[in-house]
């Protein structure tokens, strides 16, 4: 009998050792993934350019700041963007990359079309694939106006490839 009632009390305490284990661990764990240390910060948007310095039909590239949450660390970064006054309170904002390989392209002034110079992809004005390799238009910055302001969006909508 007592051989039984002692592997009873050692069964009974690892048990409990075991448990306490588990909920110090699951405890941080279960925490992390639904209390986020800081708010998320995806869908806010930054101010990016001015529109009374932007002009109709001409690019222009814009580098702003934005904070970057990763986890619980904040940090101030830079991006870039072209951005594209299509008519008064109407502009749009290219992501920097090509669609082909992920290029920085530039606008070519003379040729009035954007320009990769690493694979030859050729971009028009509103952003589709004009000659190149590149397989389908440039992708875009979730955009708004507010006030005299162009505001860009945390996200990049990805174009659909064209047929």
């Amino acid at each position: 009998m007592q051989s039984q009632t002692r592997r009873l009390f050692y069964r009974t305490i690892l048990s409990t050792i075991g448990s306490i284990i588990g909920f110090g661990l699951a405890i941080p764990s279960g925490l992390y993934l639904l209390v986020n240390g800081k708010a998320r910060q995806k869908g806010l948007f930054v101010q990016a350019a001015k529109l009374s310095e932007l002009e109709v039909g001409k690019p222009l590239k814009v580098i702003f700041e934005r904070t970057r949450v990763d986890g619980w660390r904040t940090s101030q970064q830079k991006d870039t963007a072209w951005v594209v006054l299509r008519e008064i309170n109407d502009a749009v904002a290219y992501s920097p990359q090509c669609t082909h390989l992920g290029c920085a392209y530039h606008w070519d002034m003379a040729r009035n079309e954007f320009v990769c110079p690493c694979h030859e992809s050729v971009f028009s004005l509103n952003g589709e694939v004009k000659k190149g390799p590149a397989p389908r238009p440039l992708d875009r910055y979730v955009t708004r106006v507010q006030g005299d302001y162009l505001m860009i969006g945390s996200e990049i909508r990805k174009s659909l490839p064209t047929r």
